[in-house]
């Protein structure tokens, strides 16, 4: 997506939480429900991660989207109006035009020529579908989603539960889109209402971005007993209210954030059953998550982990399921497991080993199965000249751009690489609108890059900074959580706790700058250095790969290495602190921030 999240966690500790929000929403038209539901994958990449722990990049998002945001309770009263005006490529003047620019600069490009008069259809209304309707949108194309489902959004509204992703949150953010001029069709299922052959007729293109939807059936006995429901399945009713009751005593198979959203709404949807009868049993509701790896290899969430055993999820691990027992008249009775011995070989495949004769029997009334999903493309005709399936009945495609090998049909998010994180779909769907562009238009968009560096003359950190642990945001307390699908349980930073929590950033954009012509080996730098990070030792004790050799010949121009000496920086432990610069007194040592800028430059093919 390339978001500068280093950018908007530094505005943030700045306390310019519009301008954080800006940087943000920029390039992500789901920046709400990513500040909600994201997999963080920045978080991996922070660098404080390697000092202790990574900086809540997500939870920040969220902070500001909160705050300014279409959810937010005084958003920018122009947003969507700036929104509307760049899709229709028209000028927008407004109060807030000089906050709102930025944004508008990020969404639209005069240099790039609209596509006026060619329309797109999209099957799906995901987070793929949604963001390349968007930028198709700001691009000039007339857009229209086909959604099989009563509302829009796709697994966000059907597949991740409400206590982590309001539908009024959704439902703000697809307005804002919809506002932008595109159209859907709910409630639309491709191949029923609509033939995939018509479709393509209909537009000028046509993106398929169908979400893996269907859950993976277990190949044992009694797999198809009727109160054996699909993990992805039950989160669907729930979110349309059409939840099946269940019994007291439930199995969830399977060790991934799905398996923890059915396991975690499962509790929820027997807390519900029970407050609407009472005729129900008496006894203790119980969710039993079966996952086949140890708690190690659980593909999990941490958190999501930790908060399943707050709030009751009763965790087995290394259990296989080795078949579905049943009484005489076809009702499930428990889960037969065996004890699992390994998940994967010494290279790292699947390829589970089992011990036959350690079984055991959980007993419950329903089993719900969440150990992975599938894509439905039952809408493709299998006489269709228009698309044909590969071996693996999948669409044949470029994983990244989403062309096929038919010029008028493209794929994007799942359908194009399989299952990925939510910022993965909408990066797919917005690379998807540029390639439609570039095959439409004959006129690829490319980005051009311009790298700036300013030196920073007061250069100064937050007190005590490196000392500060993560932060981590409030949560509502579990016994008032667990009896309500609604009710979030991850709360908000308060603008204190964002500002505490941003400026343990390291601020990556700022590196030091040595300037050897001014250096006196004073080791003054080295001394002052409170994380050790540099060092001064002699050239002919360094090991350095080809590269850097070839640079210090060059830069030795004639002198032995004995006779010189280099500065050796570890940049995993550095912190920032600017110490090495302030105490240095010939000035050889700066702080400088880096910045790159992308313009987009649409050149004629």
């Amino acid at each position: 997506m390339h978001t500068d999240a280093r950018g908007y966690v530094r505005a943030i500790a700045d306390g310019d939480d519009l301008t954080a929000y800006l940087i943000a929403r920029g390039p992500n038209p789901l920046a709400s429900m990513c500040g909600r539901v994201c997999g963080a994958p920045c978080e991996q990449a922070c660098r404080r991660g390697d000092f202790d722990d990574p900086i809540a990049i997500r939870a920040l998002k969220r902070y500001v989207c909160s705050q300014f945001g279409p959810e937010g309770k005084t958003p920018p009263g122009a947003l969507i109006e700036f929104l509307k005006n760049a899709a229709r490529g028209a000028d927008c003047p407004c109060q807030d035009q000089d906050e709102l620019l930025p944004l508008l600069q990020s969404l639209t490009d005069q240099s790039i020529p609209r596509a006026t008069g060619k329309s797109v259809g999209i099957i799906g209304s995901g987070p793929a579908g949604l963001a390349c309707a968007h930028d198709l949108t700001l691009l000039g194309f007339d857009v229209t989603i086909y959604e099989m489902e009563p509302v829009l959004a796709g697994m966000l509204a059907t597949g991740v539960p409400e206590y982590r992703l309001p539908r009024d949150l959704i439902r703000a953010e697809v307005d804002v889109i919809l506002a932008m001029g595109v159209k859907a069709q709910t409630s639309c299922q491709i191949g029923k209402d609509l033939s995939f052959a018509a479709l393509c007729r209909a537009h000028d293109a046509v993106v398929v971005a169908v979400g893996a939807k269907r859950s993976r059936r277990l190949p044992i006995p009694g797999a198809d007993a009727p109160k054996v429901i699909g993990g992805v399945e039950f989160l669907r009713d729930v979110s349309l209210d059409l939840a099946p009751a269940l019994g007291e005593c439930v199995v969830v198979i399977g060790g991934g954030n799905v398996a923890y959203d059915v396991g975690r709404t499962v509790l929820r949807q027997i807390s519900l059953d029970a407050a609407r009868t009472a005729l129900r049993a008496s006894g203790v509701a119980e969710v039993h998550l079966c996952s086949l790896e140890s708690l190690d290899e659980m593909p999990a969430d941490d958190i999501e982990i930790i908060e399943g055993a707050e709030e009751g999820i009763l965790r087995h691990n290394s259990l296989g399921p080795k078949a579905i027992l049943t009484d005489t008249e076809g009702h499930v009775r428990g889960v037969e497991f065996q004890r699992c011995l390994r998940v994967f070989d010494e290279n790292r495949r699947f390829a589970p080993q089992f011990d036959p004769d350690d079984t055991t029997v959980i007993e419950c009334d329903h089993v719900l199965v969440a150990i992975g999903q599938l894509v439905d493309l039952s809408f493709i005709e299998p006489a269709s000249n228009d698309v044909r399936l590969n071996e693996r009945g999948l669409i044949s495609c470029d994983p990244v751009a989403g062309r096929t090998e038919w010029p008028d049909v493209y794929v994007a998010g799942d359908l194009a690489y399989g299952p990925k994180l939510m910022i993965h779909a909408v990066a797919s769907g917005k690379q998807v609108a540029l390639s439609i562009y570039e095959q439409l238009m004959g006129r690829p968009v490319r980005h051009d890059q311009i790298e700036l560096h300013f030196s920073i003359s007061d250069y100064n950190r937050e007190k005590n900074y490196e000392k500060t642990p993560r932060i981590h945001p409030p949560t509502t307390p579990v016994a008032d959580r667990v009896h309500s699908n609604r009710l979030e349980v991850e709360c908000s930073f308060d603008p204190c706790a964002a500002r505490l929590e941003a400026g343990r950033c390291f601020d990556c954009g700022v590196n030091t700058i040595f300037d050897g012509e001014k250096c006196i080996l004073c080791g003054g730098g080295a001394d002052v250095c409170p994380s050790l990070c540099l060092r001064l030792v002699s050239l002919d004790r360094l090991m350095a790969d080809q590269t850097a050799q070839d640079v210090i010949a060059r830069q030795l121009d004639g002198f032995a290495a004995a006779e010189a000496t280099v500065i050796v920086k570890d940049e995993t432990i550095c912190i920032r602190c600017g110490l090495c610069a302030e105490r240095c007194p010939t000035g050889a040592i700066t702080m400088e921030r880096f910045i790159f800028q992308e313009k987009p430059v649409c050149r004629v093919a």
